[in-house]
């Protein structure tokens, strides 16, 4: 194992260069373990089933293969989900553990992902208008649009490229957020006019 590497880590990135030759269902604990330079075992300690491991390998592959850029306007937020729905187009076996990942009944504590309170806060500061609840509503639909199964949906059940997601995606982010989208559109051309 190199040095530096927790344990955990090392199991995770050894899981997803496998990824790259076998389906996630094929890689076996005890090759992980072999791979890291230890015991199945203690492969087991740290994922104590294959929900554990699919869990952990499909959030390791969006920290580091999808990470979601910084982003504080609606349009930017657009600009990420854009990038994002290609990225899973290059890498379409990480994408689809990363979509299989979000069906399965969260293994721990079940918390908000850094992703999901930048949504909120976004949408909280650029539509100060939406109450809690239909601000959950928004971010929610909006952080579904903009996710991995979304994108295995429209890959497999509608034979859809990255750049015919973008419509859907705008579409959809349009209908959600009505009125409010339309004035931070305007908002958006004016200061492209402007240069800001």
């Amino acid at each position: 194992m190199a040095e530096g590497v927790d344990t955990p880590t090392a199991i995770l990135a050894h899981a997803a260069a496998a990824l790259r030759e076998h389906p996630f269902d094929d890689i076996s604990y005890r090759t992980l373990g072999d791979a890291v330079g230890v015991s199945e075992r203690t492969v087991y300690r740290h994922f104590p089933t294959r929900s554990h491991l699919l869990e952990g390998l499909a959030g390791w592959i969006e920290a580091t293969e999808f990470p979601f850029p910084p982003f504080v306007t609606m349009g930017q937020f657009q600009d990420a989900a854009r990038a994002r729905f290609h990225a899973f187009d290059a890498s379409p076996a990480f994408a689809f553990v990363c979509a299989r990942a979000a069906t399965i009944s969260p293994t721990g504590e079940a918390e908000p992902t850094f992703f999901t309170r930048a949504l909120v806060a976004m949408l909280a500061t650029n539509h100060p208008s939406l109450n809690e609840r239909d601000l959950r509503r928004v971010a929610a639909a909006l952080r579904y649009f903009a996710s991995a199964p979304f994108w295995a949906r429209m890959r497999t059940g509608f034979d859809m490229s990255a750049a015919e997601m973008e419509d859907v995606f705008d579409h959809t982010v349009a209908q959600v957020l009505g009125d409010r989208w339309r004035a931070s559109e305007t908002e958006m051309g004016a200061s492209r006019r402007d240069g800001r």
